[in-house]
Formats: structure tokens, sequence, C-alpha cells
């Protein structure tokens, strides 16, 4: 599972002065800095924002009716300003730009808004990204610079999904989502895919915002950490995500910089409903077994943030620092002895003769997850529970989410709702179920007043440490190492989407020049 259905901290700062130090030639040889070469461990499946590309905005081929600033706020987009909503919060309406041109050199108008709003909407097609909008329903235009959406209820987080990318109207009339051309309105256009190996994109001149400096960007998918290590020491790449142990590696690598990124990219433990990982005992135990700060400072090598809850501390206006679970072996052993888990010979546990043991999943060729996975087993197995490790591919951790363990990996940092709400709410893909918090989410959900709103998730987090859906973990930073060719870097924290063609260092490309 790669999402939970999410200000920088520099190693290296990318935004030096323009004048500091030599370039060294780019991956292709270029000398202007006019092309880029960059490593992603994950290739899209599709490059359709109806079915999941570009989830978090940012997806270099379309622009959405607002985008997110490096400070997390938004800022109209394709629209002329920001969404406003109704004194009931039931509908918002957006004026949109009338200076806006497609890659095919179409017109873009609130048509082609309706147009990829409806096609969310309608069952039929067959849309991913409709769970997304859940309380979403209609669009309608206005008049020829305006469109309305809306709610079924007040929803305080969904200008924040506004950033999903606009289809030219013509392009989505009679055709299978899947088999939808990828034209957008964004800085640059699909050039080359060979799948399995890379993707070209080429910078779109008729942008509204301006031609990109770069005009070529070539991402190659490498998903193996390892791997992608190696190739780009080798001169291959001119920037990579890595994980920290890999990519310190670079510190002192010439005309390669060393940057970390606060993020809301939670990692932690899923425990399903079942005997085992669905008893609250053994949930609770478990949080009090895990040295969250241990495993930052000693696996992450410090490069995260520990956290207890779904509300890390890179969403300060809503997190509780209050609100975390103790180290506390002792209590781990006291609670799982008093819920009648009794060890064996072997040290294991066990009650009503089933022993407390699980598989836990993790995919395979991510470092940061395995080291997590062998960590976590460790720690359970000090209080009696036996975790049993399993790295698999995506294929084959999606269909036993409901049954097995995972470490999972998701978040964002633009409101807790996007985060908490699919991860906590009764319907979610491990089966908790508490009544109280689902109050609390549905409060934080609907509730437009912003301090209203804080409130309400602070005591989230209390009510959910008194009974734990999973184990989070921390906070994880992300580390990358980029080639100082150029000028143009902005503060970001990451959401769990990052890479070459979404967030990380790159999230502003297009705004890019060469030193």
């Amino acid at each position: 599972m790669r999402s939970l259905l999410p200000p920088l901290v520099l190693v290296a700062a990318l935004a030096a002065s323009a004048c500091t130090g030599n370039t060294t030639p780019s991956a292709e040889g270029t000398a202007d800095g006019s092309s880029i070469v960059l490593a992603d461990s994950t290739e899209p499946t599709t490059l359709n924002p109806l079915l999941g590309y570009g989830r978090d905005g940012v997806s270099k081929l379309y622009d959405g009716l607002v985008e997110h600033r490096a400070d997390r706020t938004l800022r109209p987009n394709l629209a002329a300003d920001l969404p406003q909503p109704s004194a009931d919060g039931l509908t918002w309406t957006v004026r949109l730009r009338d200076d806006v041109k497609f890659t095919d050199g179409t017109t873009f108008g609130p048509e082609d808004v309706v147009a990829t709003y409806r096609a969310l909407l309608d069952p039929a097609r067959g849309a991913t990204e409709r769970g997304a909008f859940p309380v979403l329903t209609g669009v309608e235009q206005l008049d020829v610079h305006t469109v309305r959406f809306a709610l079924a209820k007040p929803w305080a987080a969904f200008p924040h999904q506004l950033v999903l990318g606009v289809l030219p109207s013509e392009a989505l009339d009679g055709v299978a989502l899947k088999d939808v051309k990828p034209i957008g309105t964004g800085p640059y256009k699909l050039a080359d895919w060979r799948k399995g190996d890379r993707m070209v994109l080429e910078s779109n001149a008729a942008h509204f915002s301006g031609e990109p400096k770069i005009r070529k960007l070539t991402v190659v998918f490498v998903p193996d950490d390892n791997t992608r290590a190696q190739r780009l020491q080798a001169g291959e790449f001119d920037g990579a995500e890595l994980p920290p142990r890999l990519a310190s590696g670079f510190t002192n690598t010439g005309g390669m910089r060393v940057v970390t990124h606060r993020s809301t990219d939670l990692r932690g433990i899923t425990l399903p409903a079942g005997p085992v990982t669905g008893d609250p005992a053994l949930r609770m135990a478990l949080n009090h077994a895990v040295n969250r700060k241990g495993i930052v400072d000693n696996l992450l090598g410090g490069k995260g943030s520990p956290a207890s809850t779904p509300i890390p501390d890179t969403l300060p206006e809503f997190h509780d620092p209050t609100a975390v679970f103790a180290y506390d072996k002792a209590q781990a052993e006291l609670l799982l002895d008093q819920a009648g888990w009794v060890r064996g010979a072997d040290g294991v546990r066990a009650r009503d003769g089933v022993p407390a043991r699980f598989t836990l999943m993790f995919p395979i060729g991510d470092v940061v997850r395995a080291d997590l996975a062998t960590a976590f087993a460790a720690e359970a197995k000090a209080v009696g529970v036996d975790v049993q490790l399993a790295g698999l591919s995506w294929e084959a951790i999606t269909p036993r989410l409901g049954a097995d363990a995972l470490v999972y990996g998701g978040g964002s940092p633009f409101d807790p709702d996007l985060t908490v709400y699919p991860a906590l709410h009764t319907g979610n893909p491990w089966g908790y179920a508490n009544p109280q918090v689902d109050a609390l989410l549905d409060t934080g959900r609907t509730l437009l007043d912003p301090a209203q709103r804080a409130a309400a998730y602070r005591q989230l987090q209390r009510a959910y440490l008194a009974a734990p859906a999973m184990v989070v973990v921390a906070a994880v930073q992300h580390m990358y190492v980029v080639r100082e060719n150029w000028t143009g870097y902005q503060e970001v924290v990451d959401p769990y989407t990052h890479g070459a063609l979404s967030w990380g260092p790159w999230w502003n490309l297009e705004r890019w020049t060469p030193r």
C-alpha cells in the first residue's frame, strides 16, 4: 500500500548563491543546464489525474485550480482567485483564468473543469480518485469564467483537493479513462515513455507562467535503493532520492549536495482486525514496547521525528506534543500478562491456544521499511510477540492488507483530514472502529473555523492514545542527492508522495534556472 487510505532542514543548502562553486557536467553532458536527468524509485502506472497521477499536485503535466506554496498554503493556479465557500460551507465557487491553453493548443475554460470533475464523480467511468472526494456531489458552470462545486456536508479540506489536474473536455468525451491522452496545461508535456525504463518530458513553451528554463526532464525508474545509489555515483543521474545511510555517502562528492526534507510521511505498523493484531491490549502493549527515539536516532540516523499518532509535528497547528506513548517495556509486559497472553517455553506468548505471532509485510527493495520491520520485530520479540517478516512486491502486498500487518507509509502536510480520516475512520483497510474517534474525525472534517478544528484534532489524538489502531513510529525525513548546476530551489515539507515527478527538491523545477 503506497498511501494511507502528505520547513525543510538542509544538510547542505541548495539555495546557495549562484556564484558559489563551479558546475559539473550534467548526466547528459550538456553545459547550458537546459536538461536534467533524475532517478525515481516509482514509475507511474498512469498519467491520468483521475486515476491517481499527481495525487498531491505538482504533476508537471497538469495544473490544478489551485496549487500549494512552499509554506503549505494555497494560491490560485488555473483559478483566478482562491475558492470561496458559501455561508453554510456546502458550495465552493471558483473564478477561472482566461489566458490558459492546453498543450494541444485548445483553450482552457469552465467546460473543462466541469467535464473533469463530472468524470471523477461518474461511477461508470471508474475514476480511482473518486474516494479522495467523499462529499463532493456535483459541479456546474455558472458563466464563462466561473464554476461551482456542491458538497453533501461542509468539508474544510476541500480546497486542498482542487490541485487535481484538469483535462480537456474533448479528451474525456466518449473515451475510457485508461485511454485518455496525457494532455494538460502544465509546464511540461510528455515526449516519450519507455515503460519500465524512463520517461522524457519537454517544456511547454506556451505555459501561462512562461516556458521553463529546464526544457528537457528525463526520469529514469530505478526501484532498488542500492542500484539507484550506484548509478548516481557513476554519473548517470543529476539527482535521486536515497535512504539516509546511502545518501550520506555523497556528502563529500564534488558538485553534488545532500539535502534533507522534513515530511508528513509517517512510518508505522498496521495492525489489522483479528485474534492477534486486533487485540486492544496487544496493540497498546506494542505501542509501549517500541523505542521510537532510538529508531529515529539509530536506524534513521536522526533523519526523522518520533510520532505516536497519525498527526505528526510537521502539522504544528494541529499536533498535540503531549500525545505520546511512553517507551516502557515493563508496562508492555504487564498489559500482555493482564490480557492473558502467557509466555511459552520458547518465549512466545499465547492465549487460548493462539500464539502471539503475525506476519509483517514490507515492500522489497525499500531499505528504510526493511530496516524498520527488522527493528520492530526485535522490539516485539523482547515482550514475547513473534513477528514474521515478509519482503514482497506491492502486487503481492495489496490483497493481504486486511489480514497481515504492513510497514506503511503515508501522510499529507496540507490538512490532517486527508491523512487521519481514511486511516482511522470506520471503513479503513485494517478494520479499526472507534465511535469516539469517528465523531472527532467528523467534527474536524466539517468545521471551517481553524481554532475549533485544531482543538478537535488535539482531542482526537488523546482519544487515539486510549485505543490505538496501529503502531505509528516516526515521520521520516526524505534525503536527496542533487547536482549543483541550477538555482531556484524553495523549502517545502514533503507529503508521502515525492520524487522526480512530484514533490521533493524538484517540486518547482519549472522555476529553476541554470547557474
